[in-house]
Formats: structure tokens, C-alpha cells, sequence
């Protein structure tokens, strides 16, 4: 059974920054997808960046302003978002896929106040 822990979330200003953290436990071998999703009341999630293999996405709207990294234990996956927006604020969940199933973090709320 694979379980994702996140971390990280908080109310910030616009402009400033925030690091969420998850990490996956569970026996887990040659993981397919990590990377994080938002979502906001009302409206249908969204993917916020992804890493598949070598290849790293980018939602439009976050480019240039966050980052997504492996943690040295490569079940572990960072979300650095620096200059945030008041658009930014949503649930932030992990996301992983091993062997074709999708793992969903419990989610961790980001605020940015104007």
C-alpha cells in the first residue's frame, strides 16, 4: 500500500514563497509520475507541474515561478514556489503513479493574501 504525506502549505503574502514536501511510503519500485496538483472549490483539479522519467511539465500558469524536484530518497517530491500570486491559492495534493494506479496525497492548503 502506498501512502503520501505533504507538508509544506501555509498563508503567505503575494510575492513570497513557500517549499511543499511529500513523501511516499510503502514499498515502491521504478515510480511512473510524481509531481503536484491543485484544485479550488467549485472547480475541477489541475495538474501544477509533473516529472515522468527525465521530462519535467509545467502547467502555463506557475512557469518560471515554481519548481519541482526529487528528494535525494527518490520517493520524495518538492514543490518550490517562489513570486505567489493570489491565483495560487488552492488544496495542493501530491500525485504519484506506480505501475499504472494513481496515489493521491490528503492535500495541503496554500493561501496568498493580496
Amino acid at each position: 500500500q502506498v501512502q503520501l504525506v505533504e507538508s509544506g502549505g501555509g498563508l503567505v503574502q503575494a510575492g513570497g514563497s513557500l517549499n511543499l514536501s511529500c513523501a511516499a511510503s510503502g514499498t515502491i519500485f521504478s515510480i511512473n509520475v510524481m509531481g503536484w496538483y491543485r484544485q479550488v472549490p467549485g472547480k475541477q483539479r489541475e495538474v501544477v507541474a509533473t516529472m515522468t522519467g527525465g521530462s519535467i511539465n509545467y502547467a502555463e500558469p506557475v512557469k518560471g515561478r515554481f519548481t519541482v524536484s526529487r528528494g535525494n530518497a527518490r520517493n520524495t517530491v518538492y514543490l518550490l514556489m517562489n513570486n505567489l500570486k493570489p491565483e495560487d491559492t488552492a488544496v495542493y495534493y501530491c500525485y504519484l503513479n506506480y505501475r499504472n494506479a494513481p496515489y493521491w496525497g490528503q492535500g495541503t492548503q496554500v493561501t496568498v493574501s493580496s
